[in-house]
């Protein structure tokens, strides 16, 4: 895996990352930073990309069972520390999962699989943060 990342001076603490898949993702910095606030921070992508990596995990997991799932969303809620490196030391993952006849035990399942064997995001996290999980199910 690859990233090339680059600083875009003329935008203050803006920042450009080229994915090795070749997508483009934008960062920025805090206006008390330097930045102008016009993309999410570098952190705040680290988040996102460990709810994606576990939401994935989960759809998959699913599919792979048979089960009928139909949407999944996670609201991540995370703490960080109050000095530097500021490493994220609580994170709450809510899982909202839509499906017909999602039986309440496979998606916690799911959660819990993803949790301890297969997102390497939330696994590598929670080397310094509390990670904790709730699962809610909405039926389609």
């Amino acid at each position: 895996m690859e990233c090339t990342v680059n600083w875009q001076p003329a935008s203050g603490m803006a920042f450009t990352a080229e994915t090795g898949s070749g997508h483009m993702l934008a960062m920025d910095g805090a206006p008390d930073g330097g930045g102008r606030n016009l993309a999410p921070r570098p952190m705040e992508t680290v988040l996102a990309g460990t709810g994606g990596c576990t939401a994935y995990d989960v759809v998959l997991i699913l599919k792979r069972g048979r089960h009928d799932v139909r949407g999944c969303q996670v609201k991540l809620d995370a703490e960080r520390a109050a000095v530097d490196p500021k490493v994220f030391t609580k994170i709450h993952m809510h899982f909202v999962v839509t499906g017909k006849g999602l039986p309440l035990a496979a998606v916690e399942r799911a959660v819990q699989l993803s949790h301890e064997k297969y997102c390497s995001a939330s696994i590598m996290l929670a080397k310094t943060a509390e990670i904790t999980t709730s699962v809610e199910l909405v039926e389609a």
